[in-house]
């Protein structure tokens, strides 16, 4: 008997999952409340389990000088003769075991094992998820209880409220999630733990475990923003030297960052590298629009990005939502104009954020002056320019040098001898004219055969073709010939 109840204990605590002493506690705060029910109603008592399983139940008695409590107190004469150098304030015990328990003290028993064994595993799942806050557990959706989503973290449940979904994502039972823990508190009814999957720090986790040199602190996370279920942003910089922060977080062939957007369910993320000065951390955070400048107002603290006219509706996006995010992530108000509004508006603007050509012209032109002069060229001659509506002087007209006179032509008649041209008779008649070489006669047809002009004449000739004539030849020759055989129409004589 006693051996079965030390089994059942261990028993009950292997169920539970909760510790043997915490489930012994409990066994004995049950046994003290069941012996004062059936027994000893005012007494204090205490229950010790012995080491073969026996249940001893001790009445503790406390030493003072005057009697208030009989129960619970007692002189110290009395004390004295129970245990030699008793004194004022020690509390003495004394076995109390009773013969037998009743039947309403074991449900009594029953009863508050029941409610201790609850409250202790409340109070371990407490601590046990309290210094959890922040970070990332995988759950499991058990049910729904008002469109809020109940998870089973495997100890514990937790609550996913409507504000913390994602719209775009539908949950179903059994289904595996990612979650971020955002809050533990304890109620009447236990701990609760309240979960999200919209919050950024979702995102901060999840390239955390996917990226090594995030986790061990080689590359670091700035800032974020985020549009749970469609896009978000993640600024990263690198703290140590020859690190691609970037390149990190995208992975080879990008599947560090494809295993995130798997876990986030399709959810676009753009990773920017983040950059010290406003002016240009904002080109990179309104990207993949190409920013040519950017101009600071530091007192309103808003920052015109100016981009190409065909790139406006990029660097704004779909409702605004690339501006939106790169604002988030910079912390600044962006205002975003076309190259031609800029122009319009006569906006001021240092150079542009990609250049950086600027110092490279002020080193080449320092050392101009140590090149050797070159040699001075010679003076032009001063040429007078008349300008209209002045007058010259007559001094000026030698400056004009004199035309000279023009020479006499002499005109030579030239007698051509009239030669008479032939006649076309005697041009044909005469040796030199030109003949046109002649072809060589075409043989002709022997006297016995007949002239074939025709390709229709020809198949009809050979008795071979594929096509119609050739198939009426084969059934008996052409109509015409079938006419001709048969008298309707006279035969049609061969060309000469």
């Amino acid at each position: 008997m006693k051996t079965d109840f030390l089994i059942a204990i261990t028993q009950l605590a292997a169920e539970r999952n909760l510790p043997q002493d915490i489930v012994v506690a409990a066994v004995e705060a049950a046994l003290v409340s069941a012996f004062k029910k059936d027994h000893l109603t005012d007494a204090e008592l205490t229950v010790r389990f012995g080491a073969s399983g026996e249940v001893r139940v001790y009445r503790l008695m406390t030493v003072v000088e005057e009697v208030e409590d009989p129960d619970k107190e007692m002189t110290l004469a009395e004390a004295r003769e129970e245990k030699a150098g008793a004194a004022v304030g020690d509390v003495l015990e004394f076995e109390a075991t009773p013969a037998n328990a009743g039947r309403i003290a074991a449900q009594t028993a029953k009863q508050v094992v029941m409610q201790r064994l609850r409250e202790a595993e409340r109070d371990l799942v407490y601590a046990e998820y309290t210094g959890k806050e922040g970070e990332l557990v995988s759950a499991v959706v058990q049910r729904f209880e008002a469109r809020n989503a109940i998870l089973d973290l495997g100890r514990a449940e937790a609550i996913m409220p409507v504000a913390e979904q994602v719209p775009v994502e539908h949950y179903r039972t059994g289904q595996r999630l990612k979650v971020l823990i955002l809050e533990v508190g304890q109620t009447v009814k236990g701990p609760q733990i309240v979960v999200s999957r919209s919050h950024k720090d979702l995102l901060r986790r999840l390239f955390e475990l996917e990226v090594p040199e995030i986790f061990n602190g080689i590359v670091e996370i700035k800032s974020i923003a985020r549009e749970p279920g469609f896009r978000s942003k993640v600024a990263v910089a690198a703290l140590q030297d020859r690190v691609d922060a970037v390149g990190s977080c995208v992975g080879l062939r990008g599947m560090r960052i494809q295993n995130i957007v798997n876990e986030l369910h399709g959810e676009k993320i753009d990773v920017v590298e983040w950059v010290a000065e406003p002016g240009a951390f904002v080109a990179k955070a309104l990207g993949p629009a190409q920013v040519m400048r950017v101009v600071l107002r530091e007192t309103e603290h808003i920052a015109i990005a100016v981009v190409p006219d065909r790139q406006l509706s990029l660097a704004i996006g779909r409702e605004g939502q690339n501006a939106r995010l790169a604002a988030k992530l910079s912390g600044w108000r962006i205002d975003i104009k076309s190259t031609s509004e800029a122009e319009a508006e006569n906006l001021e603007a240092p150079a542009p954020v990609a250049a950086k050509a600027a110092p490279a012209v002020a080193v080449v032109k320092a050392p101009a002056p140590a090149v050797a002069e070159p040699a001075p060229l010679p003076e032009p001659v001063p040429v007078p320019v008349l300008e209209p509506g002045v007058e010259v002087e007559a001094e000026a007209a030698p400056v004009m040098a004199e035309a000279p006179e023009p020479e006499p032509v002499v005109e030579v008649e030239v007698k051509v001898p009239e030669v008479e041209a032939p006649s076309l008779a005697e041009a044909l008649a005469s040796e030199a004219t030109w003949k046109v070489p002649q072809a060589a006669a075409a043989p002709q047809p022997a006297p016995n055969r007949t002239a074939i002009r025709f390709a229709e004449d020809i198949l009809e000739y050979r008795g071979g073709g594929r096509g119609r004539r050739g198939r009426d030849d084969q059934r008996g020759g052409s109509r015409k010939a079938k006419k001709a055989r048969s008298g309707d129409a006279p035969p049609t004589p061969p060309t000469p």
